[in-house]
């Protein structure tokens, strides 16, 4: 389905870490993350999202590496703001960085970085990978102060954790989830205003996209838990498709 205005279109980075995930819970090769990588682009991903953790837990340096050669679409790194982490972005260049909270026992990540109170130590952490030519997102709660802060510490996006309006969603409490939303869509409009391009992300499904992807001033959705999981019922193809059919038809 194309869009009445392409112009509004948003762009859908796939993430492929509980591709790897799955090959390392059993160890070898299999499911190979790259293969996904692939198969991401020929059905229409805008780019690909990868994790790698303090821990590998899913990604590993070497899917790193192998992903960006194998596939043209941009690369959206996630990691922590660590000096390993920021030595790794700046010897693999990849299109885009995403800076985000980390803790060893989290199961995946549990809400945004704390941009604010964390302003001198992430301005110097993000300036060389500028410098690099990156483009530095911060992957933060739909909060003005953190969007403020993003905008003073030189990122030149960030991404809203849409994780609280998934969880009330997903509970059927609507009161709650308009809440979460209309925070969601007055922090997108700040964060417009101040500069900053605007994505977002974290649970994001087929009954919950339409009010995020709606948001006018949204770029971009970095989804992959959810892709990753339809897959396993009707290929990873099919989901990014119609994952991209219910985006455009938000838009419309």
């Amino acid at each position: 389905m194309s869009l009445t205005n392409p112009e509004t279109a948003l762009r859908l980075g796939v993430n492929i870490d509980h591709v790897a995930t799955l090959r390392n819970a059993r160890g070898g090769r299999d499911p190979d993350p790259v293969r996904a990588a692939k198969l991401a682009q020929q059905a229409g991903a805008d780019g690909i999202t990868l994790h790698l953790r303090e821990d590998r837990r899913h990604i590993r340096d070497a899917d790193l590496a192998a992903v960006m050669d194998a596939v043209t679409l941009p690369i959206n790194l996630e990691l922590a703001a660590t000096d390993e982490m920021q030595r790794i972005a700046l010897a693999h260049k990849p299109h885009a960085v995403c800076i985000v909270p980390e803790r060893r026992e989290e199961r995946t990540t549990e809400g945004g970085l704390d941009v604010a109170g964390d302003e001198p130590r992430l301005r110097e952490f993000i300036a060389p990978l500028r410098d690099a030519g990156a483009r530095v997102s911060l992957f933060i709660a739909p909060d003005e102060a953190q969007v403020e802060a993003a905008a003073r510490v030189g990122a030149q996006v960030i991404e809203l954790h849409v994780g609280a309006y998934c969880d009330y969603f997903a509970e059927g409490d609507g009161a709650a989830s308009d809440a979460e939303l209309r925070r969601l869509i007055l922090c997108s409009a700040l964060a417009r205003d101040l500069g900053l391009e605007v994505h977002a992300g974290h649970g994001l499904n087929y009954e919950n996209v339409g009010p995020i992807a709606a948001i006018p001033e949204l770029v971009e959705l970095n989804i992959g838990h959810f892709l990753i999981g339809e897959a396993v019922f009707v290929g990873l193809d099919a989901v990014i498709r119609e994952m991209r059919r219910q985006m455009n038809l938000a838009r419309m």
